[in-house]
């Protein structure tokens, strides 16, 4: 938690702290025992079950009796984050000059190296933005093409990974073409061929997400192999995958990804970052400075940000490391499998997520008969105080549950059990 003016605290120390003891040193952390409101310590759980996550669970400050499973949405930031957020704002006020400094040192000395630790990527290729949307404007606006130049995106993208395309087709005469993509997902075979199958001769880049909206995983190193294949740059939109399972960026062989942090990553509310590789400079460029080049390519946008928020993404980093992303995503499959399981027992369900393979761990999509997706949300909230989603797209009149680490098994259960009564209440 960043407490950057402290008076234990030199600027010199606050530099050479690593992410997680900048956490520790910046929040005011003393050797006296904590308070009783105090959390437990944030250990690696061992297992899956409710009981391994109890003391996650209690890093969380969720109103008391509230079930949040609306998590692809907006992530839910433990305290850590929070404190470390309103720690940022309290140097800035106690000495502006400084605190800016400090925070700004906080950012590239430990923010970006763990960030770029977590995704298996060089710190020099990330850019930090507002968020996924803002950074896949970014790489759109970025990508080298000549009128009549055309790109290939899918039915699955989301309107901020299809919007940017749309305006440089308007704008530029840029060809854009949607390739459908079926929901449920077929195997990864197909989906690829579906897609190669629509390359042209004026085709330049192919854009896609790493998963849905609706929770589907697409093969995306195939794509990308497929697309280097015919000479394609990479574009993926990151922002449903990052902080859910582990993502080693470099590894899937794209050219640029962009995703938010404020969701499964649990970060502070306006956090994302853009990430082009190195070698793809000369096909990507800044959409800011002119006088940009290879090794200072200039990507993030200009101007004066957010620097407390900014420099607690150290919290959020350091949260996920203690945990690990592998657990995470065996948490998050462990709670979706037992909601498969209990949605099927109800009748008219239909499950429209498909096999492990083809599904991100924490994000489940299902129809029930006569039951109005865009109407039972609030529903759910007034019968039994649960948030989710509606997923009234691709075809689907569906309901789109996505649970984190601190949903618990009574949880989904409640859940299960009001379905029924917001369908007969219509």
């Amino acid at each position: 938690m960043i407490r950057s003016l402290a008076p234990s605290v030199s600027r010199r120390g606050f530099v050479g702290a690593s992410a997680g003891t900048l956490v520790a040193a910046l929040g005011g952390c003393s050797r006296q025992a904590p308070p009783p409101s105090s959390p437990p310590p944030l250990t690696r759980p061992e297992g899956d079950t409710d009981a391994d996550w109890a003391h996650v669970r209690a890093q969380f400050l969720l109103d008391e009796g509230v079930a949040y499973m609306n998590n692809a949405s907006l992530g839910m930031p433990p305290r850590q984050v929070f404190e470390a957020v309103a720690d940022g704002y309290r140097a800035l006020s106690r000495e502006p000059l400084h605190g800016k400094h400090d925070l700004q040192d906080a950012v590239a000395d430990a923010v970006l190296p763990a960030l770029a630790g977590l995704l298996g990527v060089r710190p020099g290729e990330l850019a930090l933005t507002r968020n996924a949307t803002e950074a896949l404007h970014l790489q759109a606006i970025g990508l080298v093409l000549e009128r009549g130049d055309e790109v290939l995106i899918t039915t699955q993208e989301h309107p901020a990974g299809r919007r940017p395309w749309q305006f440089r087709a308007a704008r530029e005469g840029i060809g854009l073409r949607e390739v459908f993509v079926p929901s449920p997902l077929p195997p990864a075979k197909e989906v690829v061929d579906r897609i190669e199958s629509q390359v042209g001769p004026r085709t330049r880049a192919l854009a896609f997400c790493h998963v849905t909206r609706g929770g589907h995983l697409y093969p995306v190193r195939e794509l990308c192999a497929m697309a280097k294949r015919h000479g394609l740059v990479t574009l993926v939109d990151g922002a449903q995958a990052v902080g859910q399972l582990p993502v080693g960026i470099e590894a899937l062989g794209c050219d640029a990804y962009s995703a938010s942090l404020h969701k499964w990553l649990l970060g502070p509310v306006s956090t994302g970052f853009l990430w082009v590789r190195e070698e793809a400079r000369d096909r990507i460029h800044t959409a800011f400075a002119h006088d940009a080049t290879p090794r200072a390519p200039a990507f993030e946008p200009p101007g004066t940000v957010d620097f407390p928020v900014r420099a607690a993404l150290a919290a959020a980093l350091d949260f996920a490391t203690v945990l690990g992303l592998d657990r995470i995503e065996s948490r998050c499959r462990f709670l979706s499998e037992h909601l498969k399981a209990r949605l099927i027992e109800l009748p008219g369900v239909t499950l429209l997520s498909g096999p492990t393979e083809r599904s991100c761990p924490g994000s489940t999509i299902f129809q029930m008969e006569g039951l109005d997706a865009m109407a039972a949300v609030p529903r759910m909230e007034a019968i039994a105080a649960i948030h989710l989603d509606e997923h009234q797209r691709d075809g689907h009149d569906a309901i789109r549950v996505s649970t984190h680490v601190y949903n618990r098994i009574d949880e989904i259960d409640r859940l299960i059990e009001a379905l029924p009564r917001a369908r007969d209440s219509a």
